[in-house]
């Protein structure tokens, strides 16, 4: 009879062949397609994602990185490091998305109009270089939650590789680890316009405000949080397994003289700790119920 170690160890190598069987059937999809365009941000999915394609297509790849007011310069910065450790191809695109109404409004349907913007230039770069499929990086566990991205990516006819194998979030950090790519345990860091509560306009100015916000944290040692901009108020979350060391008087005067200085009155810690959106707690449960469709 088998014991519990010798049990876990036939369970791991289980999940281990599972998670082959789905990269070898992501690979072949790839294959298949012959040429692509990848939306790259160069958080672990996307940068997956572009990485495999590169692996597989070659220079008949492209990566493809939407530079705006809404990403850190800090992730622009990794994301073009991570494509050139790799030699993957790379085009830095400008996109206009705070210039549309209906994005900088920020309501519950903020996303759909970034990736709207995304894709929409996505296709005519697409058209200008020969490129007639373009893929992002949703997995598997996204297509449970509120992202009405997802609803721009089906009316673009945008491919979801990743999900149609069948990879989860734990699977693609696990894949990119035995890739050997740094990156593969790198925090999700969406873009800083999710950091601003529903409702409040999105600025430039609003957005370098939580950006220097954030890297201020960095600075201070954190690794997994979010500053929620409430206008006047900051919410800071930080994840429960740092929240002791965030629990001192130093520590919280560094804290709220360095946020005031980005332009925050007042600074409050919040005592749940961080949890990947959260200001979608708020929304209406007949919205939440319709995900991203």
């Amino acid at each position: 009879m088998a014991t519990g170690a010798q049990n876990a160890a036939i369970a791991a190598v289980a999940v281990e062949a599972e998670t082959a069987a789905k990269l070898r059937a992501l690979e072949t999809q790839l294959a298949a397609l012959g040429s692509l365009m990848v939306a790259y941000s160069g958080g672990v999915d996307s940068a997956f994602l572009a990485g495999t394609a590169h692996r597989v297509l070659g220079e008949r790849m492209l990566a493809v990185l939407a530079d705006s007011p809404s990403l850190a310069r800090r992730d622009m910065e990794q994301a073009v490091a991570f494509a050139q450790s790799l030699g993957m191809p790379l085009r830095v695109v400008n996109t206009e998305e705070l210039d549309r109404p209906e994005y900088a409004r920020n309501d519950a349907n903020r996303c759909f109009h970034c990736k709207d913007e995304l894709f929409g230039t996505m296709e005519a770069l697409g058209t200008k270089l020969g490129f007639s499929q373009i893929a992002y990086g949703m997995n598997l566990d996204d297509r449970g939650d509120y992202r009405p991205g997802q609803r721009a990516a089906q009316q673009h006819a945008v491919l979801a590789p990743l999900a149609e194998a069948g990879l989860t979030k734990a699977e693609i950090r696990t894949l990119a680890r035995a890739a050997g790519y740094p990156l593969w345990d790198r925090p999700a860091a969406p873009c800083l316009s999710s950091r601003v509560e529903y409702g409040r306009t999105v600025t430039r100015e609003v957005l370098e405000q939580v950006e220097k916000s954030e890297d201020s944290l960095r600075r201070l040692g954190f690794r997994e949080f979010r500053v929620r901009h409430h206008g006047e108020l900051a919410r800071v979350e930080i994840a429960r397994g740092e929240m002791q060391r965030a629990l001192t008087l130093e520590t919280l005067d560094a804290l709220t003289a360095e946020l005031k200085a980005a332009g925050f009155q007042y600074v409050t810690l919040d005592c749940a700790g961080f949890r990947s959106g959260s200001l979608n707690e708020l929304l209406p449960v007949e919205l939440l119920v319709r995900r991203g469709t």
